[in-house]
């Protein structure tokens, strides 16, 4: 079966059940070797630019042309598809399942097109259940499901004890100027790690709130963890976040407990790894109680530099470079 997967998560999910796409997204990296795949798109904005820059890029986008994105029809074409992996909970995060359709009527092929449209971890579960049936690989989806719940039930088994005085409130930013306040599945993965999420209902779309709301809130961890940005190009945006009034005086820069996360391969991707991001998020709220269990089951590490790290270390590392 050719498959055509056209957003991250997708691609992960594909993999994971043992076929190899015919082509890609843009921003297919994982495993590695989905980079060295077909691209079928191309995108308007510069991934590079700061987070200003780049919600201004998205505005003219969608003025300009109707979308972020393009789809190369001569590489889809070429590909020969079979079955079309693609989202509809955002289109600027990824090729959206209307500009799919529209592509899909000038090729000679005539494709499934599944769309994912993920608010939950349940959710995401069952679009690797709809993958694995569209796909023919049933029982890989199976097993793979029946892993990455186990891996959930021990960190919510690790955390049911935590007592209520011992739930830090949190806010996790996926966009830093504007500011927006993560929703979709985040409140539930903070619940599960043994924190509260008062800024979203589980399931609540991700929105641009006023700085004065986070401030008002002013919780005891808040991690940035901006949407397709690494940790590095976090760093380089930390101003949009450090300069705004009233930073020093948050409870969690006061006490260090203000993080950035990678909201690259983790947190805003829909896939296998959100069970990952769980694991990272129940050993930093609680390493006490996860440090045998949840991230540190089965050999999996604890939170590394790699994925989450104080935003006091990042600062200190650009006032470095600057020097």
């Amino acid at each position: 079966m050719n498959v055509v997967s056209l957003l991250p998560s997708g691609t992960e999910i594909v993999y994971a059940l043992g076929i190899e796409p015919v082509g890609v997204s843009h921003e297919c990296d994982v495993p590695p070797e989905a980079a060295e795949r077909p691209s079928i798109n191309r995108s308007r904005i510069d991934a590079g630019a700061s987070s200003e820059a780049i919600n201004e890029q998205v505005v003219r986008a969608e003025r300009d042309h109707g979308g972020v994105y393009e789809i190369d029809v001569e590489a889809l074409d070429r590909a020969d598809p079979d079955l079309i992996v693609t989202q509809g909970i955002c289109d600027v995060c990824a090729v959206d399942s209307v500009l799919v359709a529209e592509a899909v009527d000038r090729i000679d092929a005539d494709p499934e097109i599944l769309t994912t449209d993920p608010h939950s971890v349940g959710d995401v579960l069952e679009d690797i259940e709809r993958i694995g049936r569209a796909t023919g690989r049933e029982q890989r989806a199976a097993e793979l499901i029946d892993d990455l719940e186990a891996r959930i039930d021990a960190v919510r088994d690790a955390t049911a004890s935590v007592p209520d005085a011992e739930r830090p409130s949190v806010a996790i930013l996926d966009w830093m100027d504007p500011v927006m306040v993560a929703g979709h599945w985040v409140p539930e993965l903070v619940e599960w790690a043994g924190g509260e999420y008062g800024l979203a209902d589980p399931g609540a779309r991700s929105r641009p709130r006023e700085w004065g709301e986070i401030r008002e809130y002013d919780p005891d961890v808040l991690i940035a963890a901006p949407c397709g940005f690494d940790l590095a190009q976090t760093r380089e945006n930390l101003d949009d976040l450090t300069a705004r009034p009233g930073w020093d005086d948050l409870r969690a820069v006061k006490t260090d407990r203000a993080y950035a996360m990678d909201g690259h391969e983790f947190v805003n991707r829909p896939g296998p790894r959100l069970v990952d991001t769980l694991e990272h998020l129940a050993a930093l709220l609680h390493p006490d109680r996860i440090s045998a269990s949840g991230a540190a089951a089965d050999g999996r590490p604890d939170p590394s530099a790699d994925v989450v790290t104080p935003l006091s270390g990042l600062a200190g590392r650009v006032s470095a470079e600057e020097e």
